[in-house]
């Protein structure tokens, strides 16, 4: 299996041509430009053209490219959709997906445009409904119609949804996350953390990237470049994970434990499952090396 490291997502306003460009050179794994939030209603169709010029002329090395449009419910949603699918991007991020029916929908007008088999759909999960119906939502990953591909978490359209206050910690919304975590992963396909808004606060950002890896996150959407050093120091394995599960990787792989479904190593007993973690975190370190690091 292939890894893609996603560890650091981050937004760009679609409408700054000049961030766009910087966004070639910084040691992200992953950016979103955007049509959405971050462009002003008299700014949309101007944006669309250029970020469906920027995605064409390409030049974003190993990068994970997104386009967010805007919503299905918005005047701007189907020539976003359309544009978006004309300029091939690795994968349309689609905001306030709540029901499968809206998915499917998305799914059917990028079959209808023949979009290139390799742009896939991310949905922004930002709703009491779509916490409601994660599970389903996350099930259509099976259907390749739809090309659902991961979710990335909208904490700040939740917490305005819900009236939830956005606390250190974030003891309001844990219990949501971790569904999220567990329908993606139940189905095979990748989820990214919500923004932490203080960019004053970097000890607050660190630990909330901690909590989002320890939760199972694969990564986290970022609103700014001096969050993409801390967050990739967070979401990659160290040195001494590598070490130690490369370690548990050959001891499985001697000839006297291939059949056996526990070993011991340095003075643990160490289950099959725990191997196959092991070689994810090596897959991913190498992902990560193979990416130029950072």
């Amino acid at each position: 299996m292939i890894f893609r490291p996603r560890r650091s997502v981050l937004y760009m306003p679609g409408s700054n041509t000049r961030a766009i460009d910087k966004a070639r050179t910084l040691p992200v794994d992953g950016i979103i430009i955007d049509l959405e939030d971050a462009v002003a209603p008299d700014a949309k169709e101007q944006a669309r053209l250029q970020v469906a010029e920027a995605v064409k002329a390409g030049g974003f090395g190993a990068r994970e490219v997104f386009i967010r449009v805007n919503g299905i419910d918005t005047p701007w949603h189907a020539d976003d959709l359309a544009a978006a699918s004309q300029a091939g991007p690795d994968a349309i991020l689609v905001p306030k997906i709540s029901t499968v029916e809206q998915l499917e929908r998305v799914g059917q007008r990028l079959l209808d445009m023949k979009a290139d088999l390799k742009t896939r759909v991310w949905a922004m999960i930002e709703t009491p409904g779509a916490i409601f119906n994660v599970q389903a939502l996350a099930a259509e990953a099976h259907d390749s119609e739809t090309r659902l591909a991961g979710f990335v978490l909208g904490t700040n359209d939740l917490a305005k949804e819900t009236r939830a206050r956005q606390v250190p910690g974030r003891a309001p919304m844990v219990s949501w996350l971790a569904t999220c975590v567990l329908a993606a992963h139940a189905h095979g396909i990748d989820v990214l953390d919500g923004v932490y808004n203080d960019l004053s606060n970097a000890v607050g950002f660190e630990r909330e990237c901690i909590q989002a890896r320890d939760m199972g996150f694969d990564g986290k959407t970022l609103v700014h470049p001096n969050q993409i050093a801390p967050c990739n120091a967070v979401f990659s394995p160290s040195p001494g994970e590598v070490a130690e599960a490369k370690a548990m990787i050959a001891a499985f792989d001697q000839p006297e434990n291939k059949g056996k479904g526990v070993v011991q190593i340095g003075g643990r007993m160490v289950e099959r499952m725990h191997a196959d973690m092991a070689r994810r975190t090596v897959a991913i370190a190498d992902a990560i090396e193979a990416n130029g690091g950072g």
